[in-house]
C-alpha cells in the first residue's frame, strides 16, 4: 500500500451531492473524512481543490487536483487521487514523498475525447471547418472534395481508454484500425491489428488517420516528427488529443503549408496555450480546440470520476491494492 499512517483522514475536494458524500462515509468504513469540495462547481467545466489549512497537518489521503506544491505541505500524504488522467505534474520528483501512491481518473474521459475526436476527423473530412472559417466573410464556395471514412484505415497511437473508444468510434463507420501500444501482445478492443511502437514506421504509409492518444514521456516527444510526417499520404489526417509535445508542430505546420497532407485536428498543443504567432493558428487547414476534449463537458464525465474515487476509498479503507495506480519519477 505504501506510506502507512495509524492515523488517517480523507479530505474529499469532490463537488459531491448529500447522497454521494453518504456514499463515501460508508465507502471510508471507520475513517474519518472531511468533505471540502464545492458542491456548486458540479456542471462546471474545471473543478479546484484545496486542503484547508487546519487539514494540512493530520491529512493522509487527498482527492482532488491540488496544487503540485501543497502536497510536500501535507507531511502525512500517503495517497493522492485525481480526478484527472494526466498526472505528469505529481510524478515529478519532490512532489510526493517516496512510497507515496498516486491514482487518476484513467476511465472517466474515454468517451469524451474520442467523441471529440472522432467530430474533429468528420469536420476536416467533410470540409466544415473550412466552411466555417468562411462564413463571417459570407463565402458562398464550394471548398472541394471531401472524403469518407469507409473503408480508410485509422492508426491509434496509444490504446488505452481514450485510443480504444476512439477505435471503436471509428470501426462503426466502417474503418479498419491498427493500434499501437508498449505490449502489442495486450489487445484492446476496438482494434483490428495491434502492433509495437517499434513496427510504427511500417504502417505510417498505410494510415488514412493518424490519432495520437500518447501520454508524455521521453519516449513519445515529437513521436510524429518531420521524417515521420514526411511518410503520410497526402490525404491523411492527424489528430492529436494526448498530449501536444508528441508532434513536432514546426513540421506539422510545414506539411499543412506544403500540402502534403489533408489537415490536422489538435486538442493539445506544444506549448500550451498556443502562441498567438505560431502558424498553425493562421493555417485553414488545421482544426484547433483548447484542450477541451476531456474535462467535464459530458455529465457521465463527472459520474465516472466520482466512482473511480469511491471505489478507490473503498479500497483504501480495506487495505487493498488501489486501481489507476501511477508510478512517481525520480
Amino acid at each position: 500500500m505504501g506510506i502507512w499512517n495509524d492515523r488517517k483522514l480523507i479530505v474529499n475536494c469532490l463537488p459531491l451531492a448529500e447522497s454521494e458524500r453518504a456514499q463515501f462515509i460508508r465507502a471510508a468504513k471507520d475513517i474519518p473524512q472531511e468533505f471540502v469540495g464545492d458542491s456548486t462547481q458540479r456542471g462546471s467545466m474545471s473543478w479546484t481543490a484545496a486542503v484547508p489549512e487546519e487539514l494540512k497537518a493530520k491529512a493522509t489521503a487527498v482527492i482532488g487536483n491540488i496544487a503540485p506544491e501543497e502536497c510536500a505541505q501535507c507531511p502525512k500524504l500517503e495517497w493522492l487521487q485525481t480526478w484527472s488522467a494526466g498526472v505528469d505534474k505529481y510524478q515529478r520528483p519532490g512532489i510526493l514523498q517516496p512510497g507515496s501512491m498516486l491514482t487518476n481518473a484513467t476511465g472517466a474521459y474515454g468517451q469524451s475525447v474520442s467523441e471529440h475526436m472522432f467530430a474533429m476527423m468528420w469536420a476536416i473530412m467533410k470540409n466544415l471547418h473550412i466552411y466555417a472559417a468562411s462564413n463571417p466573410n459570407a463565402m458562398w464556395q464550394d471548398a472541394g472534395r471531401a472524403i469518407s471514412p469507409n473503408g480508410k484505415t485509422a492508426l491509434v497511437i496509444g490504446t488505452g481508454d481514450i485510443g480504444s473508444h476512439f477505435a471503436r468510434l471509428c470501426k462503426n463507420v466502417g474503418m479498419t484500425t491498427i493500434g499501437i501500444r508498449r505490449n502489442p501482445a495486450v489487445e484492446a478492443p476496438g482494434v483490428d491489428h495491434m502492433i509495437g511502437f517499434d513496427s510504427l514506421d511500417d504502417v505510417l504509409q498505410y494510415a488514412d488517420v493518424i490519432a495520437m492518444c500518447v501520454p508524455s514521456t521521453p519516449a513519445t516527444r515529437h513521436l510524429l516528427n518531420a521524417e515521420r510526417i514526411a511518410s503520410l499520404k497526402p490525404d491523411s489526417i492527424i489528430i492529436n488529443a494526448g498530449r501536444g509535445n508528441a508532434i513536432n508542430s514546426q513540421a506539422l505546420a510545414d506539411a499543412l503549408a506544403e500540402g502534403r497532407i489533408r489537415g490536422a485536428a489538435l486538442d493539445v498543443t506544444e506549448p500550451e496555450p498556443l502562441p498567438a504567432d505560431s502558424p498553425l493558428w493562421r493555417e485553414p487547414k488545421c482544426l484547433i480546440t483548447p484542450h477541451v476534449a476531456g474535462g467535464n463537458h459530458l455529465e457521465i464525465t463527472e459520474r465516472r470520476i466520482i466512482a473511480i474515487a469511491l471505489g478507490n476509498v473503498r479500497c483504501y479503507a480495506n487495505g487493498q491494492s488501489l486501481d489507476n495506480r501511477m508510478p512517481l519519477k525520480g
